[in-house]
């Protein structure tokens, strides 16, 4: 498609959005700076309570985060759509979410902000996923043994409509392992923190790359400054359609199984790496929500949520977990993907074109910061 398109003249994108019906040829950026977390915000009860169990102050954390972004995400254009907030309850008792989604909206196509807060038995699939993750995983779940477990989480992904502005990703959970019918009040066999935030955009514009990755870092180093470059690391790695040879973007930070400190100090470092991500992400989309655009880029947005829908199917683990949970709720599994994609036949960018410069910085790796 892309080697025998010209690219199409300024002059011509009014006459192409008309034609497309664009909707979002009604926006504007905001006339004030958008909806964004009050570092200097006294702390919430829930941060300093040491007299609940930290599961209880993480499902806190993620309700009082769930609301925060999907304030902030609406502050984008807050006389449109609306996001609908869906709490469910798990059929067998162990546990409920909420679920926020938002459809076809003028500055989101889809967006979604969900909490999970569930807990179950862990089936022999989970259970050898997670030994073959870590050695000390393995030789704490004994095979011989069942084990049960909880976890309160986040999970987000944002679809924005116009092919400039990027889609973005972010998850931060908390997750336990007890002993199968272990008595009230015993400490869990394991535990540990996981999550991270990611960018993935259509079109790469340096600055935005810039802003995400230092917002995140600055994150990190406040509680140790080995975090950024260990997590983006992994991020990049994690986040990599092996099939296809490159990146699903243009990365951020990843860890799971965190529990090399004191849980006090994880809980602090998740608290302030996920409060970051809405600094990192919303200002973005509030700058390229209503530049103008065609129906090529347009196209090469919906190829590229492709690769996005492909790396989620096959190879994520919150995915495969999700799904392999007895009772999961499937709709707020699939929430990550876009609402629409494209997959075209031996698709090839022009030489040095937006597309191909897209390409080249998810096939290779770049440090972002400073």
């Amino acid at each position: 498609m892309f080697a025998r398109t010209q690219r199409v003249r300024p002059i011509a994108v009014r006459v192409a959005r008309q034609a497309l019906g664009n909707e979002v040829s009604r926006l504007k950026a905001p006339s004030t700076i958008p909806y964004t977390d009050d570092e200097d915000a006294a702390k919430p009860a829930y941060y300093t309570d040491h007299s609940k169990p930290m599961h209880d102050r993480m499902e806190a954390y993620v309700l009082d985060l769930q609301d925060r972004l999907v304030t902030a995400l609406e502050s984008l254009d807050p006389s449109l759509q609306k996001f609908v907030r869906d709490r469910w309850e798990r059929s067998d008792g162990h546990g409920y979410g909420i679920s926020c989604v938002l459809q076809d909206g003028a500055a989101l196509e889809k967006a979604g902000v969900n909490v999970s807060v569930i807990s179950g038995t862990l089936t022999p699939g989970q259970l050898k996923s997670m030994r073959d993750r870590r050695a000390q995983t393995a030789k704490l779940l004994d095979d011989s043994e069942q084990f049960d477990f909880r976890v309160a989480g986040i999970s987000v992904v944002v679809h924005p409509r116009n092919p400039y502005a990027p889609t973005a990703h972010m998850n931060y959970r908390r997750f336990e392992v007890f002993r199968q019918n272990a008595p009230e009040g015993e400490p869990p066999v394991m535990a540990w923190f996981g999550g991270g935030a990611d960018l993935t955009p259509a079109y790469l514009f340096s600055e935005d790359a810039e802003h995400f990755h230092q917002t995140l870092k600055d994150a990190c180093d406040a509680h140790d400054s080995s975090y950024y470059p260990r997590f983006k690391t992994w991020c990049d790695k994690y986040f990599t359609n092996i099939h296809r040879g490159e990146t699903r973007g243009i990365g951020g930070i990843f860890f799971d199984d965190l529990d090399d400190k004191e849980p006090e100090q994880l809980f602090r470092f998740a608290y302030d790496a996920g409060n970051a991500f809405i600094r990192a992400y919303v200002p973005l989309v509030a700058r390229r929500m209503a530049m103008p655009y065609t129906q090529r880029e347009r196209d090469w947005q919906l190829i590229r949520r492709g690769h996005y829908a492909e790396f989620n199917l096959v190879y994520d683990r919150g995915t495969k977990f999700g799904l392999m949970t007895p009772g999961a709720r499937i709709e707020s599994i699939l929430m990550s993907l876009p609402l629409t994609a494209r997959w075209e036949y031996m698709n090839e960018p022009d030489p040095d074109s937006p597309e191909d410069r897209l390409l080249r910085a998810v096939r290779t790796t770049t440090n972002w910061t400073r």
